[in-house]
């Protein structure tokens, strides 16, 4: 019989053996012993109470796992004296742990995302994976998920989709639940209030904020104000995967106002032409990928006022820099512009620095206001917007 050895755990490790939810998240501020306590849990309750079970604990990148929650891992069981290098497979990242496997993997090693069923799952730092990720992971996940991660990014899939769930129980920390937190370190984290607020909301009080690599910020409205004059209206063309979009651009002083009205696949021209008129949208200035010259053309032969967009020199960043100089509002009804506001983000290399170079997707809304506003607003040399 094993002999449990006493630990020192904070309230995150009693949420993880008192949850009965499939789905725990647990949402912190920097050093509050999210992953720590996890760990312990998974170490000396789960592992200790069952036989023959896979656990995978998963991170984005394998650097990174390999330097934070696998070293901890390692750490815990070499403090408590139970390693034993030969239950230790190094070269698979596995260890066989009172007759349980725990794995150790990452996303870049998708032959293990996608392999093997698991019971239970532990996510480090789940804000770095995409919706696709997780869904890849769940469906082989038999009993329990775990997900840690710091709120910087206040748009995150996983407020939407997994927060929500029935079965998911969702907890927030912050470093005051961590009594074994040296006092330097304590000061160094309170420092933030003065120096970085941002940084204070996410990594001392454990709140949502905005990510750095969001591109846009937005209000919700509930409509146009009356006083605001149309520019145009964008399109992009789509079918299959891609719809169709249609959105109206309007501004007034430094202000831009966005509404959507088409966001729709299986589009034919016809069809286009049919829900423009339909629209009363004929005589209205449309500007459209340039891409699609035959589209436009079929268009403004159906009597359609369409025009290719104006495109320059890194047309992307180009539109980009000028919607960002202006404050921009959605309204509450154009639930596809919202969510693609939320999601549109700055790539990131593989050191996580961000780099100037927008991702190519959450973006069937945001390239029409691209098309409309800088066909019209356009300007030369009127600053510059790039990731710092």
């Amino acid at each position: 019989m094993l002999t449990k050895p006493k630990i020192q755990t904070n309230i995150v490790y009693k949420h993880c053996v008192n949850s009965k939810a499939k789905i725990l998240v647990e949402q912190g501020g920097t050093r509050s012993g999210k992953t720590y306590n996890i760990l312990l849990f998974i170490i000396f309750k789960y592992c200790t109470n069952n036989r023959g079970k896979i656990i995978t604990i998963c991170r984005k990148t394998f650097p990174s796992l390999r330097a934070t929650v696998l070293r901890d891992f390692l750490q815990i069981l070499r403090e408590h004296q139970i390693y034993r290098e030969e239950f230790h497979n190094k070269s698979n990242s596995e260890y066989s742990l009172f007759g349980n496997l725990v794995e150790f993997t990452s996303l870049d090693q998708s032959q293990k995302i996608r392999g093997r069923k698991r019971d239970l799952l532990f996510i480090n730092e789940a804000n770095e994976l995409h919706w696709e990720d997780w869904q890849q992971l769940i469906f082989r996940t038999q009993e329990r998920i775990i997900i840690d991660f710091n709120p910087s990014d206040e748009y995150h899939w996983i407020y939407d989709k997994v927060i929500t769930r029935q079965d998911c129980e969702f907890h927030k920390t912050t470093y005051l639940d961590n009594p074994f937190l040296e006092k330097s370190i304590r000061s160094e984290i309170e420092r933030l209030k003065e120096t970085d607020e941002q940084y204070w909301q996410i990594y001392g009080l454990g709140e949502r904020s905005s990510s750095r690599r969001t591109i846009f910020r937005y209000n919700e409205i509930k409509e146009v104000p009356v006083e605001a004059k149309l520019i145009a209206y964008g399109m992009d063309f789509g079918y299959t995967n891609d719809p169709s979009t249609l959105v109206s651009v309007y501004s007034q002083d430094h202000n831009l106002y966005i509404h959507e009205h088409l966001y729709r696949t299986q589009m034919t021209t016809n069809d286009i032409n049919k829900f423009l008129r339909s629209e009363n949208l004929q005589s209205n200035p449309i500007y459209a990928d340039s891409a699609e010259p035959r589209l436009i053309s079929e268009l403004r032969s159906m009597g359609h006022n369409i025009h290719p967009s104006v495109k320059g020199k890194d047309s992307v960043n180009a539109g980009i820099d000028l919607l960002k100089r202006y404050k921009i509002h959605i309204t509450s009804k154009s639930n596809n512009a919202i969510q693609e506001f939320r999601n549109y983000k700055w790539k990131e290399d593989k050191s996580g620095k961000l780099v100037n170079i927008a991702e190519d997707k959450h973006n069937h809304i945001i390239d029409p206001c691209r098309y409309a506003t800088y066909s019209i607003l356009s300007r030369p040399n009127f600053g510059k917007y790039a990731v710092q």
